[in-house]
C-alpha cells in the first residue's frame, strides 16, 4: 500500500489479544492522529469497552487479535482493530452467501478474520497509522493480517467500512472490493433547521413540518450529553435498545455494563435523545459524537407513535449537527426511508481476502456485477431526492469521505 517514494521503517509486527494490553495513548495516537477528524469508534475507550464489558470476546464469536506495529524504539506507531470470527453477526457487511457456498463445497468458511469496529458500520480508518511514514505501516498492517489468517488457517479476512483511499489501495494489493450503500445528511452550512427546509421541495417541505408537528404532539424532546447523562437515563435507552434489538437480530449485541463503561469513560461523545411523555422516556436515540460528524447508533421506543422515529432518530438529528456545526449525520445501515427526510446515498467499501482459489473466482465474479449494481442504483435514488432542482448534493464519490 505503500507509494514508491515512501521512505521506508523499521518494525516490528505482532498481535495484542487484549486491547487492555495495548497502553491507552499510544493507540490513541495512531487511531486519532493529531489533524485527522476524532472518531470516537477508533477510541481505546470505545474498543476496549465493548470487549471488557463482555460484547466482544471468544464466548460471542469475536476473538481480538489486534495487529500492532512497533518502529525500532519500541514506540506503537501501527495498528489494526481485529477478530476472529466464528459468524458473521455484527458486521453488516454480509457474506452468508459466501459461507453457504463454502460448506456446500465441503470447505470451512469459519473461523475468519474481520478488520473493523465491531457492531458499528461506520465508515473509518482501519489500518492505523499517522506521519511520514503512514504509507508503509498500513502496507505492513494490511499484510499481516492476511499473514495472520494464514496462520490461523482462516478461511478469509475482512477490511470492512474503509475509507475510499484505503479501499483503492487494498484493491491494487489483490483484494476483493466490495460496494453498498448508506444515507447521510450533509450540512451546508445552513444556521438552522429551517434553512435546511428551505433547499426542499415545497411539498417535502410541507411533509418535513407536519411530521414533526405529529411526532412532537403532547411530548417533550430532549438531548442530554456529558455530565448530564445518569444510569437512569441509560436505563431507560437500554430497556429500548433491548426491544429494538430482539426484534431485529433475535439477540441484541451489547450489554448493560457496557452502556455504563461508556458513560464513565465518553460522556461527553454520546448524545441521548429522548422522548418524554409526563416525565417518563417513551422513545429515545443514541448517538456518537465525532469532530464533525454525528453518528447515529441505536434506537427503541416502548410505545407506537405516528412519525416518532424519524423525529428521534432524524430530525433531532439534524437539529443538532446544525447546532454543533457538523458537517454530517451519519444515520446508520439500510433505510431509503432516510432519502425523503435529506437524507442522501452514500457509499460504503470493504474489501475482502479468501484463501480458497474457487470461492475466490466466484466472489470476484459476484463483486464485479454487485458494484455495478450499487453504483447505478446510487444515480437512480437521486431522482427520488426531496431537494430542490440545483440544491442537490453532489455524487458521493466527488466529495471527501472517511465514514450508522
Amino acid at each position: 500500500m505503500a507509494d514508491d517514494s515512501a521512505e521506508q521503517i523499521d518494525l516490528t509486527l505482532s498481535v495484542a489479544e487484549r486491547l487492555a494490553d495495548v497502553d491507552r495513548d499510544s493507540w490513541n495516537a495512531v487511531a486519532n492522529p493529531q489533524g485527522e477528524r476524532y472518531d470516537p469508534f477508533l477510541d481505546w475507550d470505545f474498543l476496549e469497552a465493548v470487549e471488557s464489558s463482555g460484547c466482544a470476546t471468544p464466548e460471542t464469536g469475536w476473538t481480538p487479535r489486534h495487529v500492532l506495529a512497533h518502529d525500532a524504539a519500541g514506540r506503537l506507531v501501527g495498528a489494526a482493530p481485529v477478530y476472529v470470527k466464528m459468524h458473521s453477526r455484527g458486521e453488516f457487511v454480509f457474506d452468508h452467501a459466501w459461507a453457504d457456498a463454502l460448506h456446500r463445497a465441503g470447505g470451512r468458511y469459519y473461523p475468519k478474520l474481520l478488520c473493523a469496529v465491531p457492531f458499528t458500520p461506520v465508515t473509518g480508518r482501519r489500518l492505523l497509522a499517522g506521519g511520514q511514514h503512514a504509507a508503509s505501516i498500513q502496507q505492513a498492517l494490511s499484510g499481516a493480517v492476511v499473514e495472520v489468517a494464514k496462520q490461523l488457517r482462516a478461511s478469509s479476512a475482512h477490511f470492512n467500512f474503509l475509507d475510499e483511499a484505503t479501499w483503492h489501495k487494498l484493491g491494487q494489493s489483490g483484494l476483493l472490493l466490495r460496494e453498498d450503500q448508506q444515507f447521510h445528511w450533509m450540512n451546508r452550512g445552513y444556521k438552522t433547521f429551517d434553512d435546511f427546509l428551505g433547499a426542499l421541495s415545497s411539498r417535502k417541505r410541507k411533509t418535513l413540518r407536519r411530521e414533526r408537528r405529529d411526532a412532537q404532539e403532547g411530548l417533550d424532546i430532549i438531548r442530554v450529553t456529558g455530565a448530564d447523562l445518569t444510569e437512569a437515563h441509560w436505563d431507560a435507552f437500554f430497556e429500548f435498545y433491548m426491544d429494538t434489538g430482539g426484534r431485529k437480530w433475535g439477540s441484541p449485541y451489547l450489554n448493560r455494563r457496557f452502556f455504563s463503561v461508556l458513560n464513565q469513560r465518553m460522556a461527553d461523545k454520546c448524545l441521548l435523545i429522548l422522548a418524554m411523555e409526563d416525565g417518563e422516556p417513551v422513545a429515545g436515540a443514541l448517538n456518537m459524537i465525532g469532530s464533525d460528524t454525528l453518528y447515529g447508533r441505536y434506537w427503541g421506543r416502548n410505545q407506537e407513535r405516528p412519525f416518532l422515529h424519524f423525529e428521534v432518530c432524524y430530525y433531532q438529528a439534524i437539529d443538532f449537527a446544525i447546532e454543533r456545526g457538523l458537517a454530517c449525520v451519519e444515520a446508520g445501515a439500510q433505510g431509503d426511508h432516510k432519502l425523503a427526510r435529506g437524507y442522501e446515498p452514500r457509499l460504503t467499501r470493504s474489501a475482502h481476502w479468501i484463501a480458497h482459489s474457487g470461492l475466490r473466482s466466484a466472489v470476484a465474479h459476484y463483486l464485479d456485477s454487485e458494484r455495478a449494481a450499487v453504483e447505478e442504483g446510487l444515480d437512480e435514488l437521486q431522482a427520488y431526492s426531496p431537494f430542490r432542482k440545483g440544491d442537490l448534493a453532489p455524487r458521493a464519490e466527488d466529495q471527501d469521505e472517511e465514514g450508522f
